[in-house]
């Protein structure tokens, strides 16, 4: 089949694209406003973007309230989403009302960061703690806003648990990261294959 995606002439059910464009990382945000409030949101469209420095982003659908509240105080936190994690990831995404702790409300307890304020998930086995680097606010191909920010961040500080290092090496399918596919579908990462990238010829 073929659809034209500015008009989403598919004839399916259900908009196809989150389906293609996965499995897709779960941006796990933690932020906080001025006032100290907390606030704790999963993003399927995450990513990290470089190494050097390295740099995560993440899409924000709507000015939401982890959009609003780093745009105001310029740091935030991505936590690993798990499978041990995965019902109290979802908790945090059921709409609440704005300076209503999502991390609190899910039953999680929050560990201190060491160079931001917002706290990370104590039992996510991996945090990148993050300074707001640029917000993007997206057009479309016409010129019209799209109500839709690309926030991007440089991480900063880095927590790993070190029971998931062996032989040096980080093991992220021992820690089952959970990701992102279409509807309400998700996918965990278990097993891994190992490519050795070719030589230029």
């Amino acid at each position: 089949m073929f659809y034209d995606a500015r008009i989403n002439d598919h004839g399916l059910p259900r908009d196809p694209f989150k389906a293609i464009v996965a499995p897709r990382p779960i941006g796990w945000i933690t932020s906080m406003n001025a006032k100290g409030e907390i606030n704790l949101a999963p993003y399927s469209f995450f990513n990290g973007v470089c190494s050097r420095p390295p740099v995560v982003m993440f899409s924000s659908e709507g000015q939401k309230d982890s959009f609003a509240f780093i745009q105001e105080t310029g740091e935030f936190v991505c936590n690993l989403a798990t499978w041990d994690l995965r019902d109290a990831m979802n908790k945090t995404a059921a709409p609440m009302a704005r300076g209503v702790n999502e991390m609190a409300a899910a039953g999680l307890e929050p560990a201190p960061s060491r160079l931001v304020k917002p706290p990370r998930v104590a039992a996510s086995p991996c945090a990148l703690e993050c300074v707001l680097l640029q917000i993007v606010p997206l057009n479309d191909i016409d010129g019209r806003a799209l109500d839709t920010y690309v926030v991007f961040g440089q991480v900063i500080g880095v927590h790993i648990d070190d029971r998931f290092i062996r032989d040096g090496f980080l093991d992220t399918a021992a820690m089952k990261p959970i990701a992102r596919n279409g509807y309400l579908n998700y996918a965990v990462v278990e097993s891994e294959f190992r490519m050795v990238r070719p030589n230029r010829a």
